[in-house]
């Protein structure tokens, strides 16, 4: 196994540069799954909105009813009908909505004519939607009640819509049992691990294959006893043997991270995922090697390969946003595949049959990249030395 062990020393010799990229990947991920790991699921809570009720129109039980429900909702601010002032509050946010009941409004609505609220509001805000809903339910009811409950009184209309505003559904928010951070770094670690056995593997393949594939050398080796397909036979095994040893050095750190969360379906979803993808990374940095003449040359495509491909796939950027275009371009890359897959297993609660064939597909389209790279990688290798 001369070959294998000559594999390993130009290893040695480049490790160096090669755990410079294992260092900083150990230093991140556990420095930021260290920090706010304390975080936990608060579920949803109403937050009361600071609005202006200004009523232009006599008092009547439309109005104030309208009122007194704002008021279960939202903080009603004294504001003076002053233009100036209502446009002071609203640009300093002492108040985010200004309601404004115009003249006659309680008269043509119980005529079931048409008529408006007047509003002043911060444009394309949430809150806006919010308290529109608020008024526009309040409304409907009693233009429901008006409409077809004849001989009703004021106060009685009232009192039915009040009661029936007051009917609230009770909704359980299912969500898995760990906290929303923990969920988020289990994920960030096995997404920022592409760009570390991306930068490792080209490092470190490449380095080897500049040295097999210098002519002086390889002209030798073809004049040594040692056929040539047991040469490549041991090269393959070599690069193999290194880039499972770099899977299991960067993913053991989620053992310590994570515990047993590790030996879980999820954990052990990662660890496929994250293997499978090491396999394409080898195959595309076995490409490199054939390919780079240089130490610059390998150090210039390790960063345009592994940054790049990183920045475009979302190991760095969550994919939620970056652009249509950009995920279009990082879908022609295998690290694409694996973040999709990461983010899926992550947030992973029912094991349907629906999501394991949406992972599995992913890992299956990770290994088609590499049976296509080797297959163009073999094809380069075979024109240069019938060439040569």
């Amino acid at each position: 196994m001369q070959v294998f062990k000559a594999f390993f020393k130009i290893i040695v010799k480049n490790l160096g540069q090669i755990l410079i990229y294992i260092v900083v990947f150990l230093s991140v991920t556990v420095a930021l799954t260290k920090l706010n790991n304390t975080a936990d699921y608060t579920g949803f809570t109403e937050t009361k909105v600071n609005i202006a009720f200004i009523n232009n129109d006599e008092d009547s039980w439309l109005v104030e009813g309208l009122r007194n429900q704002l008021l279960k909702h939202t903080n009603i601010i004294s504001v003076d009908d002053d233009t100036r002032k209502l446009q002071d509050a609203l640009f300093f946010r002492e108040v985010e909505y200004i309601v404004r009941i115009p003249h006659g409004f309680a008269e043509k609505f119980l005529n079931k004519e048409d008529v408006t609220i007047e509003k002043t509001t911060i444009p394309n805000s949430s809150r806006e939607i919010y308290i529109d809903m608020l008024i526009n339910k309040y409304l409907n009811t009693a233009k429901a009640y008006i409409s077809y409950s004849d001989g009703l009184s004021g106060e009685t209309i009232l009192s039915q819509i009040e009661k029936d505003l007051a009917q609230e559904t009770k909704v359980s928010m299912a969500f898995p049992t760990d906290n929303i951070t923990l969920i988020e770094q289990r994920a960030f670690f096995f997404n920022y691990l592409a760009y570390a056995l991306f930068a490792v593997l080209i490092l470190g393949v490449s380095s080897v294959m500049m040295v097999f594939g210098k002519p002086d050398l390889k002209r030798r080796n073809l004049c040594s006893p040692l056929r040539q397909r047991e040469m490549n036979f041991q090269l393959i095994i070599g690069n193999v043997s290194f880039a499972v040893i770099t899977w299991l050095l960067l993913s053991i750190t989620g053992f310590f991270l994570f515990g047993s969360y590790m030996l879980s379906l999820n954990g052990l979803l990662f660890m496929l995922n994250s293997l499978l993808f090491t396999f394409a990374a080898l195959s595309i940095s076995f490409l490199i090697g054939n390919v780079v003449k240089t130490q610059n040359a390998m150090h210039a495509v390790t960063n345009v390969v592994a940054l790049g491909t990183s920045f475009i796939s979302g190991v760095f950027v969550p994919q939620d946003l970056l652009s249509e275009s950009v995920l279009r371009i990082g879908s022609f890359t295998p690290t694409y595949w694996y973040v999709v897959n990461n983010n899926t297993i992550a947030n992973l609660v029912n094991f349907s049959t629906e999501k394991l064939v949406s992972i599995f597909g992913n890992m299956l389209i990770m290994s088609g990249f590499t049976a296509a790279i080797i297959s163009i990688t073999l094809v380069i290798t075979k024109q240069r030395r019938t060439s040569n």
